[in-house]
Parts: structure tokens; sequence; C-alpha cells
């Protein structure tokens, strides 16, 4: 099995107890247990916490707003104002147990440590986020960092990126979707209109041909903000590649092979300058758990994020099997969500709420500006302004230049922000 094998490769099963977090010897008990610190695990544990005894499982001592890293990578941020120490960001009214989540339990309501220990709950939160599978490309982990092989993704990548988009004076820049689930399905053609903006200011972009492949049939999910790319894309010189997924890269050669995903076909390309956006998957240790789905999500009914089997069990941000895209929005409406249907479940009431499938796509497209694209379920179109937002604008751009990091690190990861759904409505005067 794929997953017990990349869970018994890469799941450290022992670590050191910190003796100001948790150093009970065999387990413990508690009302709320959220097992994941990211995004998701701690807006909702800062929830929790008003409501009973809570704790959240996560052995990281950095915590990232990964959003930024698409911005680090065009040097217009820097990794250090993308990450904070963990400790900073768990609710201070909650007890951290600094450990691998190991396994999972849920008729008996257990999770086990990566340590040996156990906690059980009442009611359980995971929150584990995705895998990144480089290792799912041919050739990928040996070169990436190298021989012009970048990512924005992954904490420290995308340095690299930046490091090579200014050595680049000459050549082929490709830029890569993969076909596999993603996070934050808008990052691999953020960063490519970033390149060539960069390139046109540094006088060498006629030097230069810019290329997006897409095992997509189209450059984006959502056809209003698709459409709006493509001319884009058009406009700016960019070749747009649909079906066409990236399966090895040779890195001392630096040479990238391509399949039609019709044909079957494989094309080789030359590149001098190779951003990958890397297949995504879940994680083995939920992956491989009573609590997921046959793709491997925890699974959850997509309006309410309550387990289909186990009704004390709710599962939020990338690691649940709602079907929309994975984003850090997504994470602020499904937590609104989440705590009402939860506090309905202690009251022994109906779960009213319900989650639209809202998820935002912020995409820089060079020079100062920004497609925001805002959509739920079935491509829906949710945006916030009052505005055509696949419109490109310099207002929507420093909103998430500016704005959008203080809300995550100051309001979401507290448990308050929910999302623009009442902005959306004022601004639109309570119009549908």
């Amino acid at each position: 099995n794929e997953y017990k094998s990349y869970l018994r490769m890469n799941i450290t099963k022992f670590l050191k107890p910190n003796q100001n977090l948790f150093t009970r010897s065999v387990s413990s008990h508690f009302q709320f247990v959220v097992a994941g610190g990211g995004a998701g695990g701690c807006a909702t544990a800062s929830k929790l916490c008003g409501l009973g005894k809570t704790a959240v499982i996560d052995p990281s001592n950095d915590h990232y707003y990964q959003p930024l890293w698409t911005l680090v990578g065009a040097g217009i941020k820097t990794d250090l104002q993308s990450q904070k120490k963990q400790k900073d960001c768990i609710p201070s009214k909650a007890t951290w147990i600094k450990q691998e989540v190991e396994g999972f339990e849920p008729t008996n309501n257990v999770v086990y440590l990566g340590n040996g220990h156990k906690v059980t709950y009442d009611y359980l939160v995971v929150a584990l986020g995705l895998d990144i599978r480089f290792d799912k490309i041919k050739g990928l982990p040996e070169t990436l960092g190298s021989n012009g092989v970048c990512s924005n993704y992954g904490p420290g990548n995308a340095r690299y990126t930046w490091q090579m988009l200014q050595e680049t004076k000459s050549g082929s820049l490709l830029f890569t979707y993969p076909n596999a689930p993603i996070k934050c399905a808008g990052a691999p053609q953020k960063i490519m209109y970033l390149a060539e903006a960069y390139l046109r200011k540094q006088g060498v972009r006629d030097q230069c041909t810019v290329d997006y492949h897409t095992a997509l049939p189209a450059i984006f999910g959502v056809k209003k903000y698709a459409d709006a790319l493509t001319m884009l894309a058009e406009k700016k010189g960019c070749g747009v590649h649909v079906k066409s997924n990236l399966v090895e890269v040779c890195g001392k050669s630096k040479q990238a092979v391509f399949e039609d995903l019709d044909s079957k076909e494989l094309t080789t390309r030359k590149f001098d300058f190779l951003h990958v956006g890397p297949p995504c998957a879940p994680s083995p240790v939920y992956a491989t758990s009573p609590l997921a789905d046959e793709a491997g999500w925890v699974d959850v009914d997509k309006l309410t994020l309550q387990h289909n089997t186990y009704s004390n069990v709710f599962a939020i941000g990338d690691c649940n099997s709602c079907p929309t895209g994975k984003t850090a929005a997504k994470v602020a409406a499904e937590s609104g969500i989440l705590y009402a249907n939860m506090k309905s479940v202690l009251e022994g009431k109906p779960l009213k709420s319900e989650y639209n499938g809202y998820t935002s796509c912020p995409l820089t497209v060079g020079d100062g500006k920004l497609v925001l694209a805002e959509f739920g379920y079935d491509g829906s179109i949710l945006e916030t302004l009052p505005i055509n937002q696949a419109k490109p604008s310099r207002f929507a751009y420093h909103l998430k230049k500016d704005l959008m990091p203080f809300i995550y690190w100051s309001w979401l990861l507290r448990g308050n922000w929910d999302g623009p759904k009442r902005v959306r409505k004022l601004l639109h005067l309570g119009t549908k």
C-alpha cells in the first residue's frame, strides 16, 4: 500500500516531549481534540477553547502563511514575513501537544501520538492538511533547488525561485500544473505572470519564452476567470498548453518531459528555468484510517463538515473531502460553519449551518495587479467586491499583499475571521 509505505518512511515516531506542553505518561482526555496546528487547526481551536477543554496536536516549531510564498518567489516579500513561531499561533487557552499524529481509532475516540502515547476525546476536528509530493514526478526530488528547477511550494523553496529569476537573462521558462489535487490551484500561474513582468522590467523579455503547461483542459477551473486569464496570457505572450502533464525532470540536461493526457504521447522540452506546481495527496495518517473516503480524504458532509460515519468528528481545510479549491480562504469560510455545527451537536440540535464551497484564488498577474477569483461549489461566482473581479485590479493586489496577511495572523488564527460573507452582503447591499 503506497500510503502505508510513505507513512513508514516519513513520519518520525519518537519526538522528545516538551515538559511545558504535554508530558502525561500514557493518555489524557479532552472535550475537544484538534489534530493539526495549521490555519484550520488554530482557527478552530481558538473558537473551541470557549466551549471546553481543548488540545491541539502539532509537532511544528514554526507556522507559515503559505499564500505569501508566491510573492517571496518574485522578490516582493521575504521568507521571514511568512513565518512566525508556532507557540505564538496556538491559542494560549489550549493545551499544545507537540507530537506527530500517528493514527486514529474513531470507534473508541482515540488519537495515537508519535511518542507512543494516546489522547482520547469527546469531539475531534481533523485539520492535518495534505502532503506535497515532489516524489510523484520522476527526477524532481533529486534536482529541486538546483539546475534552474524551483517551486514556491514548501518552506524555504521560494528563495531559490527568486534567485533563479534574478539570474535569468535569456532562454526558456516553463511553469507547470499537475495532474493531481494541488494546494492553491492558481499558484503555479501566479508566479508565471510575476516572472514575465520582472523580465520585462529588466529589459530581457524579448530574449525569453514563457510557457504554462497545465494538466487541466483550461487555464483555470472556473470559466469566468479562465476566459480572462486566457486573454491575459495571450496579451503577455505566454504560451498555454492544456492537458499537458509534467512526468519527469532531467536536471543536469535541463529537460522536462510532458505527457499529452489525450494521446499519451511524451514530449521533451529544454528549459533554463522550471517552476513546478507539485502533485499533492492526502496525508497517510488519515488516508489509511477509518476516517478516509476512497480517495483518501477525510470523509465529511460537504455542507455541514461533519464526518459521514462518526458524528463527533469534523474536518476542516485541505484534508477534508469537500469538492472545492484547497486554500486559506476555504479554511476561513469553513471555520464558522464548523463551529456553529459543533455547537449544535453539543446542544442536541439539528445542524443548520451549511458551507457553500467558498474559496478564493487571488491571482497576481504582474504590474501590481491581481485577478481576485472567488467561487463556490460547481464554479458558482461568489465575488465580494461590487466590481468585475476578473478584471486585473491594483486594489485587489494590495488586498493580497498588505491586508490578507494581517487578517490571517491577527484574525483568522485567533478565531475571529469566518471569511468575507458579511462584507460581501454589505458591499452588494443585500442583492444576490
